[in-house]
């Protein structure tokens, strides 16, 4: 599967054509520049989901409720995605005609909108206020979080190898 399914042609050569994908594209540094802080911000990202989601299993951090550590990461989870994003577009900006064919990018899609999915809905749940560590719910939804972002990144590291 991949994106040509889903949207015309003419809609990945229209994205290259944009002056910030033909800039990117044109020039020799700001794609490696513009990837770095992309996978900085993937790391930050999954570094915050790891340390609530461990908080979720029961693991670290007892001192604090899972929702008091949830609400210390949430900043940082939200910037850090936020910065993905802001980096993200342009990329695909700059590669939209290649990605369009390209299975890896669609999985990081699928799992992107899933890991966001799940994150806004059952993650969320998990960490409110009174929410045990440890219990059977808790560690579902820090195993689901932790594969779900594990599968983005990994199907995005994939995009440079397919």
């Amino acid at each position: 599967m991949n994106l040509r399914h889903i949207l015309p042609v003419w809609f990945f050569y229209w994205c290259e054509r944009t002056p910030v994908g033909s800039m990117i594209k044109q020039s020799k540094w700001s794609f490696a520049v513009i990837e770095t802080v992309h996978i900085m911000a993937l790391a930050v990202l999954l570094g915050s989901f790891l340390i609530v989601d461990l908080r979720l299993f029961g693991v670290g951090m007892r001192r604090q409720t899972v929702a008091e550590v949830a609400s210390q990461f949430a900043p940082t989870s939200w910037v850090s995605f936020a910065v993905m994003v802001a980096t993200g577009i342009p990329m695909y900006l700059s590669e939209a005609v290649r990605l369009s064919t390209s299975p890896p990018f669609f999985y990081k899609m699928v799992f992107l909108c899933l890991a966001l999915l799940f994150h806004l809905t059952v993650h969320r749940r998990s960490t409110k206020s009174g929410s045990e560590a440890g219990t059977g719910l808790a560690k579902v939804a820090a195993s689901l979080s932790l594969v779900c972002w594990l599968a983005v990144a990994l199907a995005g590291r994939a995009i440079a190898y397919l």
